[in-house]
């Protein structure tokens, strides 16, 4: 049985799906994606200040750039348009999950020296 909480929670939810524009949705998934203005507008090809400008409303979308952010952010054109609701799919694999419960038995110091060669890898293999 839900609860008055669930239910104001799915209004608001709700409410807030539908009064939100392409370009806050834009911005929310870039977000869930970890992606900055920055990083977004260069796998996209323009300036950061083109994408600041998609998600404050002030330019419009075209087909182009749609696909393309499609594509960079792993989302549907539904998702994206606010057809269909966002829900980020992201799941580790069940090899990556068994290796990081091995490092959260770790040593805080061991947990650190991991952490950090896996954010340099990731930041020398970033482009």
């Amino acid at each position: 049985m839900s609860s008055s909480n669930d239910i104001i929670f799915f209004m608001t939810e709700k409410k807030q799906s539908l009064n939100e524009t392409i370009g806050q949705r834009l911005a929310r998934i870039r977000k869930a994606c970890g992606l900055s203005q920055r990083e977004l507008a260069t796998k996209v090809g323009v300036a950061r200040s083109i994408i600041a400008d998609y998600e404050r409303g002030k330019l419009r979308l075209n087909a182009q750039i749609i696909i393309k952010l499609i594509n960079i952010l792993k989302v549907s054109s539904d998702e994206l348009l606010g057809i269909k609701k966002y829900s980020n799919k992201f799941e580790p694999s069940l090899r990556l999950m068994r290796r990081f419960k091995e490092i959260e038995k770790l040593p805080e110091n061991k947990k650190k020296a991991i952490i950090k060669t896996i954010d340099d890898l990731i930041k020398a293999n970033t482009y």
